[in-house]
């Protein structure tokens, strides 16, 4: 009996051991989380900054650090430092509650990235539906965001922005699903080890590089990027959802729309572009040797990067459409070619019409 009473009390100082070492890690990794989401907006917003100078024939920041590197810390603590004001007549809960839902959608969708094959967060063999699901709260914030605030211009950002979200992300997860046939599986880390004989992109001819522009236009509309932007047509509805935020909390959906352009373009680069996998071309061994030399976080950096340059310079050379023009491309052009395209991914994995085997 006391054998079995001390086997017992082993097992439980075991667990509560495991417990804490599990909640220490968990603490550690959300600590390293908010660090790495904090200076990647830093970066963004710097970088958006100097690439839409150099498309409009200026420099951007200069003064404040060495070509204007530390301008956007000083505009981080102007932000927090800022007064936070709440509309007399709003609904101080929801008002408050809408811009950490949308930063918590953000946060909840990176946990999921591969940035490399021992650098993940966490891991699931739902990826694809567990990121199509939270980024649901992304627009749950934008409505209560929008509804809280009384505002006629807030509200009808709101309401621009649930139709445009829940249209277009439709189109995208359709585009999602095409990787998701010919890798076998819905696992981010399987769907990046799948392509270790060529890219989705071109190694399944045509569907690969229709279903990535479809994914690229649809996830551009999906966090309101121009030429997407109309729930915060500065022209039309003075600054759309986000028009009665100050302070902090405008600061989360500031954070959140930069963050979210680097998960799309994180989440287009591992359906479409092998992840971290390196570049390799053909049967060049020793030009293939070179590139493996290159750590696999570097390789997922630069395809990321080089992502959000382009939806950067979308930003900076098309005009913005009308709300009529940006539901008509989602139901009328985009939905159709993405149906037609899954049905083409799905006579090409039946038939084997592809150029390398999976």
């Amino acid at each position: 009996m006391m054998t079995t009473l001390t086997l017992v009390q082993k097992i439980q100082e075991s667990l509560a051991h495991d417990l804490w070492v599990s909640v220490g890690l968990l603490l550690l990794g959300l600590l390293c989380l908010g660090a790495f989401v904090a200076g990647l907006g830093l970066v963004l917003v710097y970088v958006e900054r100097k690439v839409a100078a150099h498309f409009q024939c200026r420099l951007g920041p200069m003064r404040v650090g060495w070509h204007g590197v530390l301008q956007t810390v000083a505009d981080g603590i102007k932000l927090l430092l800022k007064e936070d004001i709440v509309p007399l007549q709003a609904d101080k809960m929801l008002h408050v509650l809408a811009p950490f839902l949308c930063f918590l959608a953000t946060l909840l969708a990176i946990v999921m990235i591969p940035f490399s094959p021992i650098v993940q967060l966490a891991d699931c063999n739902i990826c694809i539906l567990y990121i199509s699901a939270v980024s649901g709260l992304g627009i749950l914030g934008i409505l209560l965001g929008g509804w809280s605030s009384n505002n006629k211009w807030s509200l009808l950002g709101a309401m621009r922005a649930g139709a445009q979200m829940i249209s277009y992300e439709i189109s995208a997860t359709l585009a999602a699903l095409v990787i998701v046939m010919f890798s076998g599986s819905l696992r981010l880390s399987q769907i990046v080890l799948s392509q270790h004989s060529g890219w989705w992109i071109w190694r399944a001819p045509g569907v690969g590089l229709i279903a990535f522009l479809i994914f690229l236009i649809a996830s551009i509309a999906e966090i309101n990027r121009t030429p997407f932007d109309l729930p915060e047509g500065e022209s039309e509805i003075t600054g759309g959802f986000h028009t009665e935020y100050s302070g902090l909390r405008f600061a989360f959906f500031f954070l959140s729309e930069f963050i979210n352009m680097f998960v799309v373009s994180a989440i287009g680069v591992t359906l479409f572009f092998g992840g971290w996998m390196p570049f390799h071309i053909g049967n060049w061994q020793a030009f293939n040797n070179i590139m493996d030399v290159l750590p696999a976080l570097f390789w997922f950096l630069v395809k990321t990067g080089t992502l959000i340059f382009f939806i950067m310079w979308f930003r900076w050379t098309f005009p913005r459409l009308r709300v009529d023009q940006l539901m008509r491309l989602e139901w009328k052009v985009l939905l159709p070619i993405g149906f037609v395209n899954l049905f083409l991914a799905s006579f090409m994995i039946l038939g084997r019409l592809y150029f390398f085997p999976i």
